[in-house]
């Protein structure tokens, strides 16, 4: 169902001619039904209409726009491949919405210093496809990178499933060429490691739209290891894999990735993906992969393996193959979309917690899910404590979305309980913004304001995200959300 139409006194003819100008007229959207398209990302819960879609293939070109935005003080968000988790790239209202996804070009790959400069529409998994040949690989690795262009991995600042020794987007990005919000072109960062003045760069990247568009990026790529190790361990009880991934933390052996699956992700991975490899009754599986010299792989594969074993593993599953290897990672890379099997919709939440903390915070997520009387599925990045709980609901059911949304909020209130963050790799955007509170003092969100406006100073780049205000997080917000609602039952 189409939502209402909403109410706009702006002239769009004049600005989309200009926009035009500047792109085309092939890359300019403005016909309602191909609008729709663009509605929501992936948190497909939220959902509102862009006035006009624009594609452009060029720095200048994304100059160009924006100057046309800034002048007309129109908003402007910007929007990659639209799989984002916490509305990020959701239009505002009467709003442009910028897509990358035309800036798709490999510039340039410099194998000798290990970088690669893209544009922001290029797929995270073609920098690895690119490089892969020479024996580099491109390490953060969302499990949507398959369809996620770098542009979102920056904004984000996404991780994956390799974060815990090779860290995340931030730790890959070495310079960006910025469109500021009122037009003009900077570079920051540059072509080594580190650089002199302000990090500009680290700055920018999880920023989430707010300070303006990458329209180059200047990647590290790493040497792929000597050897590569997966060892899938399965076990009767959630807290016996909780306590063996701390465990193999304290043991000082940092593995490349480490995820955890519970019962209910496991037989949800097996009926749609059919690896036939995670055991359908353990309560909990660990996957470690550990890399390095082959000496070195060796040794931390035995110690791994004997720390599984300690902690009352059943059996654990040591895979060398490179096939072998990618059939027990695909099980985990698919996770989220398995759960399609398990409940017509599902609600992911992001949070990150000290890995001490496990235990305690899984039986807590287990009362809430109870109390709330819906089923949580839990897979996440053990080793550096970011869960990503599944709430399995239906939204055709009245009220069912709003219950769950205030069990997800449950959820982070109690990261921050504990000691951990609302995100670790999903952002902010227009679904935790209110609960920045939770982890922020006035004084803390205030300072970051002043930031966002030294960059923005009409806040026009990607307004009302990331950050509470009365209208999005009020009664105020409650009122108008109440109000769209009776709009769409008359409609």
């Amino acid at each position: 169902m189409l939502a209402p139409e909403r109410e706009t006194t702006r002239d769009w003819q004049p600005l989309i001619q200009q926009f035009e100008a500047v792109v085309g007229k092939n890359n300019v959207v403005r016909r309602k039904e191909e609008l729709l398209v663009y509605e929501c990302d992936g948190l497909t819960s939220y959902r509102n209409r862009p006035a006009v879609v624009v594609l452009p293939r060029t720095t200048e070109e994304v100059a160009g726009i924006i100057k046309i935005c800034a002048q007309a003080q129109v908003p402007f968000v910007a929007r990659g491949s639209g799989t984002g988790l916490s509305g990020g790239a959701l239009p505002v209202d009467d709003c442009v919405l910028i897509v990358t996804a035309m800036m798709k070009q490999i510039l340039d790959i410099d194998l000798e210093n290990q970088r690669v400069v893209v544009q922001p529409g290029v797929i995270n998994s073609w920098v690895t496809q690119a490089v892969s040949g020479a024996g580099f690989f491109y390490a953060p690795d969302p499990s949507s990178q398959i369809i996620c262009s770098i542009g979102g991995n920056v904004a984000e600042n996404s991780g994956g499933v390799h974060c815990l020794k090779y860290g995340v987007t931030t730790n890959h990005v070495l310079g960006l060429k910025l469109v500021l919000p009122d037009g003009s072109v900077v570079d920051v960062g540059g072509t080594l490691p580190e650089m002199l003045g302000y990090d500009l760069t680290g700055l920018f990247v999880g920023s989430e739209g707010t300070l303006g568009i990458a329209t180059e990026i200047t990647l590290r790529l790493v040497k792929v290891p000597e050897s590569i190790r997966v060892l899938l361990a399965d076990f009767t009880s959630v807290e016996a894999a909780g306590a063996t991934v701390s465990d193999i933390i304290s043991a000082g052996i940092i593995p490349g990735g480490m995820e955890m699956m519970d019962n209910m992700s496991i037989n949800a991975v097996e009926d749609v993906v059919a690896t036939n490899c995670y055991p359908r009754d353990a309560a909990a599986i660990l996957l470690v992969e550990v890399d390095g010299l082959e000496v070195e792989a060796q040794e931390n594969t035995k110690r791994v393996e004997a720390i599984c074993y300690q902690n009352g593993a059943r059996n654990v599953r040591v895979a060398t193959d490179p096939d072998e290897r990618l059939t027990l990672w695909k099980g985990r890379k698919a996770a989220f979309a398995a759960m399609g099997r398990m409940a017509p919709d599902y609600y992911v939440q992001d949070g990150v917690i000290p890995r001490t903390k496990l235990e305690y915070v899984l039986q807590e997520i287990e009362q809430l899910g109870q109390k709330f009387g819906y089923q949580v599925a839990n897979v996440f990045h053990a080793g550096d404590g970011n869960l990503h709980p599944l709430i399995l609901y239906d939204n055709a059911v009245p009220g069912a979305l709003e219950t769950v949304e205030e069990l997800g909020g449950e959820i982070l209130k109690l990261c921050v309980k504990v000691g951990g963050s609302i995100s670790g790799e999903h952002g902010i955007g227009a679904d935790k913004r209110c609960y920045m509170p939770e982890m922020f003092t006035p004084m803390d969100l205030e300072t970051m304001q002043w930031v966002r406006k030294a960059f923005d100073p009409q806040a026009i780049a990607n307004p009302g995200k990331l950050f509470p205000t009365p209208r999005t997080c009020g009664e105020a917000a409650r009122a108008e959300v109440a109000k769209k609602l009776e709009d769409i039952e008359r409609f």
